[in-house]
Protein backbone atom coordinates (compact mmCIF):
# COMPACT_ATOMS: atom_id res chain seq x y z
CA UNK A 1 0.00 0.00 0.00
CA UNK A 2 1.34 3.14 -0.98
CA UNK A 3 2.24 5.49 2.30
CA UNK A 4 1.26 9.19 2.56
CA UNK A 5 2.67 10.05 6.00
CA UNK A 6 1.43 12.90 8.30
CA UNK A 7 3.62 14.98 9.50
CA UNK A 8 3.18 16.90 12.52
CA UNK A 9 3.82 20.31 11.22
CA UNK A 10 1.22 19.50 8.15
CA UNK A 11 -2.43 21.51 8.82
CA UNK A 12 -4.93 18.88 8.94
CA UNK A 13 -8.42 18.53 7.93
CA UNK A 14 -11.32 16.73 8.89
CA UNK A 15 -12.90 15.76 5.41
CA UNK A 16 -15.89 18.47 5.57
CA UNK A 17 -13.94 21.10 6.10
CA UNK A 18 -10.97 20.43 4.16
CA UNK A 19 -11.47 18.64 0.69
CA UNK A 20 -14.94 17.51 -0.39
CA UNK A 21 -14.47 19.88 -2.85
CA UNK A 22 -12.11 17.18 -4.35
CA UNK A 23 -14.09 13.79 -4.23
CA UNK A 24 -16.83 12.55 -1.92
CA UNK A 25 -16.53 10.01 1.43
CA UNK A 26 -17.20 7.50 -1.38
CA UNK A 27 -14.95 7.93 -3.38
CA UNK A 28 -11.80 8.39 -0.95
CA UNK A 29 -13.24 5.24 0.60
CA UNK A 30 -12.70 3.37 -2.56
CA UNK A 31 -9.39 5.12 -3.29
CA UNK A 32 -8.18 3.73 0.34
CA UNK A 33 -9.41 0.38 -0.59
CA UNK A 34 -7.87 0.39 -3.66
CA UNK A 35 -4.60 1.00 -2.11
CA UNK A 36 -3.78 4.83 -4.00
CA UNK A 37 -4.36 6.54 -0.12
CA UNK A 38 -4.21 5.33 2.89
CA UNK A 39 -6.72 5.42 5.82
CA UNK A 40 -5.66 8.38 8.70
CA UNK A 41 -4.95 7.00 11.75
CA UNK A 42 -8.57 7.04 13.55
CA UNK A 43 -8.87 9.28 16.31
CA UNK A 44 -8.59 8.00 20.23
CA UNK A 45 -11.61 8.58 21.77
CA UNK A 46 -13.99 9.35 19.02
CA UNK A 47 -14.08 11.92 16.65
CA UNK A 48 -13.28 12.99 12.95
CA UNK A 49 -10.55 11.82 10.95
CA UNK A 50 -8.18 13.95 10.25
CA UNK A 51 -6.41 14.30 6.49
CA UNK A 52 -2.73 16.01 5.85
CA UNK A 53 -1.87 18.33 3.36
CA UNK A 54 -0.39 15.09 1.36
CA UNK A 55 -3.80 13.45 1.47
CA UNK A 56 -5.20 16.64 -0.29
CA UNK A 57 -2.09 16.47 -2.98
CA UNK A 58 -2.63 12.78 -3.40
CA UNK A 59 -6.29 13.68 -4.17
CA UNK A 60 -5.69 15.52 -6.65
CA UNK A 61 -3.05 13.87 -8.44
CA UNK A 62 -5.41 11.01 -8.98
CA UNK A 63 -8.18 13.13 -10.66
CA UNK A 64 -5.91 15.23 -12.51
CA UNK A 65 -4.71 11.62 -14.22
CA UNK A 66 -8.12 10.65 -14.28
CA UNK A 67 -8.98 13.48 -16.35
CA UNK A 68 -6.36 12.88 -18.60
CA UNK A 69 -7.90 9.45 -19.47
CA UNK A 70 -5.79 7.18 -17.24
CA UNK A 71 -7.32 4.39 -15.33
CA UNK A 72 -6.97 3.68 -11.54
CA UNK A 73 -4.46 1.23 -11.71
CA UNK A 74 -2.51 3.37 -14.42
CA UNK A 75 -2.69 5.61 -11.41
CA UNK A 76 -1.28 3.23 -9.14
CA UNK A 77 1.77 3.17 -12.11
CA UNK A 78 2.25 6.84 -11.99
CA UNK A 79 2.12 7.33 -8.18
CA UNK A 80 4.54 4.44 -7.38
CA UNK A 81 7.03 6.38 -9.62
CA UNK A 82 6.32 9.62 -7.87
CA UNK A 83 9.24 11.41 -6.60
CA UNK A 84 11.71 9.20 -8.37
CA UNK A 85 14.11 9.90 -11.28
CA UNK A 86 11.85 7.25 -13.13
CA UNK A 87 11.12 9.78 -16.21
CA UNK A 88 11.51 7.26 -18.66
CA UNK A 89 8.86 5.02 -17.42
CA UNK A 90 6.47 7.97 -16.88
CA UNK A 91 7.11 9.01 -19.68
CA UNK A 92 5.94 5.98 -21.62
CA UNK A 93 2.74 5.45 -19.22
CA UNK A 94 1.77 9.32 -20.75
CA UNK A 95 3.06 8.05 -24.58
CA UNK A 96 0.64 4.90 -24.54
CA UNK A 97 -2.20 7.02 -23.18
CA UNK A 98 -1.30 9.74 -25.88
CA UNK A 99 -1.37 6.78 -28.16
CA UNK A 100 -5.26 5.66 -27.31
CA UNK A 101 -6.62 9.37 -27.12
CA UNK A 102 -5.72 9.57 -30.57
CA UNK A 103 -6.98 6.15 -31.65
CA UNK A 104 -9.82 7.61 -30.21
CA UNK A 105 -10.39 10.92 -31.64
CA UNK A 106 -9.68 9.11 -35.08
CA UNK A 107 -12.65 6.76 -34.31
CA UNK A 108 -14.74 10.12 -33.36
CA UNK A 109 -14.03 11.57 -36.42
CA UNK A 110 -15.07 8.45 -38.37
CA UNK A 111 -17.79 8.34 -36.32
CA UNK A 112 -18.49 12.21 -37.14
CA UNK A 113 -18.30 12.13 -40.89
CA UNK A 114 -20.88 9.14 -41.38
CA UNK A 115 -23.51 11.01 -38.91
CA UNK A 116 -22.49 14.03 -41.01
CA UNK A 117 -23.70 12.18 -44.00
CA UNK A 118 -26.50 10.40 -42.89
CA UNK A 119 -28.00 13.68 -41.65
CA UNK A 120 -27.26 15.62 -44.78
CA UNK A 121 -28.79 12.44 -46.74
CA UNK A 122 -31.92 12.76 -44.79
CA UNK A 123 -32.21 16.65 -45.42
CA UNK A 124 -31.82 16.58 -48.81
CA UNK A 125 -34.55 13.57 -49.56
CA UNK A 126 -37.84 13.87 -49.39
CA UNK A 127 -39.13 10.40 -48.80
CA UNK A 128 -42.59 8.39 -48.42
CA UNK A 129 -41.09 5.49 -47.74
CA UNK A 130 -38.72 6.11 -44.71
CA UNK A 131 -36.20 7.91 -42.80
CA UNK A 132 -32.54 7.34 -44.73
CA UNK A 133 -31.01 6.92 -41.66
CA UNK A 134 -32.44 3.76 -40.45
CA UNK A 135 -32.72 2.57 -43.96
CA UNK A 136 -28.56 3.36 -43.17
CA UNK A 137 -28.52 1.82 -40.24
CA UNK A 138 -30.25 -1.24 -41.06
CA UNK A 139 -28.12 -1.95 -45.06
CA UNK A 140 -25.13 -3.53 -45.14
Amino acid sequence: MLRCPQKADFKTFTFSRGWAHLANVETVRFYQRSGLIDEPARPHGGGYRTYGEEWIHRIRFIKRAQLLGFTLDEITSLLKLEGSLACTSTRYLAARKLAMVESKLADLQAMKAALTGMVARCDSEERDDGCPIIQALIDD
